[in-house]
């Protein structure tokens, strides 16, 4: 009896053993869709999967710049802004003295004298070679040089006689005396020793600038530019050099680019200007092939323009800056340069023109105002002006700016130019009294521009 019921009980352990396995297999027979997948966020891309552990894969790039590095510039907050606050309509600055020095000369040549020297359809190096022969001095071209020069040479020191030569040749030297060797190349480089005033220091900028020189080297601090060229380009910075400093003025304008969005389907009514301000405050009013310059007195200004035009419309401030350009020169603003965000509108540049002097026997800022886009000319101004005037330049559709068959911006949207411009009188500092101030006001700027 004991053998039969312990082989029950084995049995029955036995069954219960099954009936648990059984039981445990059904309990993880969970459908394929609702189990828990092994990460909570799987992504494939290109057919690599990627989740939260992954290391991100990049293409490659080129070994350019980057471009906000490309953009980063000391003088874009300068240029960039415009202090309305502050704003001297009339400023005189004292005249210094613009300087250019050339770098790299190397060392001193030794004091010897030379006789008279006659040379005909020579290179430099034979020219000198002649020259020197008899002496411990060596000729050295870096890069060829193909220029034949002719001429004479009269008696004097070997320092001149080299310097006259290589001018002669378009060229440019330095002496090593550790080897004894005069090395001659077409490149040369040198260091301007510009004034103190920031705006004549833009407007040398540029000018340079629009002279196709890019490789520029400003030191603010000092207040210096090293720059890097041939022939052609010291004589081109020395015509500019030259020519800036015989001007006794400098015109400039400060700037504040709008976007006006009407708050209706109508566009801006500018005619309410005449009852807002007065006739009195509406000088001029010139068109052009697109949109309309409004020359105004000084109650129109950016303030008050801003508040006329709220009361019909949002009103976006898009870029704003400055520019300064010697009197009779021309001159450019950049809106994309000095634009907040990348707009439609960033294309555009200002381009400006002036002289002050008479004008029909009245003392006039003589501007033409240019707006143009990377397709041409988009409208022109002719505008007289008195020192104190203020441009608004209306009814520039921004569309004029859209490059796509539709667009969401309202056809009644506009960009809307102001334009502030601001004398720089020079004068010698011998003439300025030690307690005069810079800007002018009041009697003071009455009795200027009556002169």
């Amino acid at each position: 009896m004991r053998n039969i019921s312990n082989k029950i009980k084995k049995i029955t352990l036995y069954l219960l053993c099954i009936t648990l396995i059984f039981g445990c297999s059904k309990k993880n027979e969970t459908p394929v869709d609702q189990q828990q997948p092994l990460y909570d966020n799987i992504t494939v891309v290109d057919t690599m999967v990627i989740n939260e552990n992954s290391v991100p894969i990049f293409p490659k790039k080129a070994a350019l710049t980057t471009d906000t590095a490309r953009r980063f510039s000391i003088d874009l907050p300068k240029r960039c802004s415009v202090n309305w606050d502050s704003q001297n309509i009339v400023s005189i600055v004292p005249e210094e003295k613009i300087e250019i020095i050339r770098l790299e000369t190397g060392d001193k040549l030794p004091d010897l004298k030379v006789s008279d020297y006659e040379f005909k359809k020579l290179s430099v190096k034979q020219a000198l070679d002649k020259l020197l022969n008899g002496t411990d001095i060596s000729v050295v071209e870096d890069g060829e040089m193909i220029e034949r020069i002719t001429g004479t040479i009269s008696s004097g020191s070997l320092s001149d006689a080299v310097e006259l030569m290589a001018k002669m040749g378009h060229a440019y030297y330095s002496y090593d005396s550790a080897s004894g060797e005069i090395h001659l190349t077409h490149r040369g480089k040198w260091l301007i020793n510009m004034p103190k005033n920031e705006s004549i220091i833009m407007a040398l900028l540029d000018a340079m600038h629009g002279a196709d020189m890019r490789n520029l080297l400003v030191n603010w601090d000092d207040k210096t530019v090293v720059f890097e060229g041939n022939y052609q380009t010291e004589r081109e910075v020395a015509r500019i050099i030259s020519d800036i400093a015989s001007k006794k003025y400098m015109i400039g304008w400060d700037i504040d680019i709008y976007r006006v969005y009407p708050r209706t389907d109508n566009p801006i009514i500018w005619m309410n200007l005449l009852p807002a301000f007065g006739d009195k405050n509406i000088k001029m009013s010139i068109p052009g092939v697109v949109g309309r310059a409004l020359v105004t007195s000084s109650e129109i200004n950016t303030k008050t323009l801003q508040e006329f035009l709220s009361q019909q419309a949002n009103v976006v401030l898009i870029s704003q800056g400055q520019f300064v350009i010697p009197n009779g020169w021309q001159s450019r603003f950049d809106i994309g340069q000095c634009s907040k965000e990348e707009r439609l509108e960033t294309d555009l540049v200002i381009g400006a023109t002036a002289t002050y002097g008479d004008y029909a026997g009245r003392k006039k800022i003589d501007a033409k105002i240019v707006l143009r886009t990377s397709n041409g000319e988009l409208s022109s101004f002719d505008i007289p002006s008195s020192v104190g005037d203020n441009y608004v330049i209306v009814g520039i559709p921004t569309h004029s700016f859209v490059t796509t068959p539709e667009t969401l911006i309202s056809p009644f949207a506009e960009l809307v130019v102001f334009m502030s411009p601001r004398l720089i009188s020079i004068v010698d500092a011998a003439t300025i009294p030690d307690n005069a101030l810079t800007p002018l006001a009041g009697d003071a700027l009455r009795a200027f521009l009556s002169e």
